[in-house]
Order: C-alpha cells, then structure tokens, then sequence
C-alpha cells in the first residue's frame, strides 16, 4: 500500500521501518532504519539523527520534524495519516521526501516463512 503526506525534501530512501512510540529508546535502534512516529519535538533528536529517514503523522512543512529532517538531509514526510497503525514495524518501505509519499515493499524481517 502507499500512503501520503507532505513531502519536507531529501529524496528517496529505501530500508526497513522503525515504529516508535517512545522517544526513550536507545538511538541504535533506529540506526538505518526510517523512523515512523506519530509526531517528534526536541527529545527525539538522538533518534532522528540515527535514522535514514522520518515519517510521522502530525505536522506542516514548518513543525520540527520536517525542519530537523531539512537540517539532517534525509527524506522526510509529515502529516502521514495512519503511519503508525498503517506500516508494520521492520516493514521493508520506500520513502520519497520529495512527493510525501511511502510504499510497503514488504513484510516485516522474520515474517516470512522460510
């Protein structure tokens, strides 16, 4: 499935999803990952520099999350509706920074048989 948002910049990234609710986990876990949260503020910075890209659901082109995500120079999408519920945890996806946009390319690592 795809879902839309508003693009903050940075281009395309691909790689697995990290769904993060709270802000006090270690910043490694989201080392190469595409952060996906409902909305960030200051306390999630450590995250957000670790990760290879953010989606959130809540925010405009001028809320932290894409000011920090233009600073960083990694693609970025706010105001993702349902990211939260919608993108399964180590998902594999593909973000575009540009147009706001995020595909599920596949399930989470380990769910597939085999």
């Amino acid at each position: 499935g795809t879902l839309r948002g508003l693009g903050s910049g940075g281009g395309t990234v691909r790689g697995r999803a990290k769904v993060v609710l709270d802000p006090r986990v270690p910043p490694g876990d989201c080392a190469g990952r595409i952060l996906v949260a409902r909305e960030t503020d200051p306390g999630w910075l450590a995250l957000m520099i670790a990760a290879s890209g953010l989606v959130v659901e809540r925010g405009t082109l001028l809320s932290h999350t894409a000011v920090t995500g233009r600073l960083l120079g990694v693609p970025t999408a706010v105001a993702v509706g349902g990211a939260v519920a919608r993108i399964p945890d180590g998902a594999w996806i593909e973000l575009d920074g540009r147009s706001g946009t995020v595909r599920i390319l596949g399930a989470p690592a380990g769910a597939a048989a085999g």
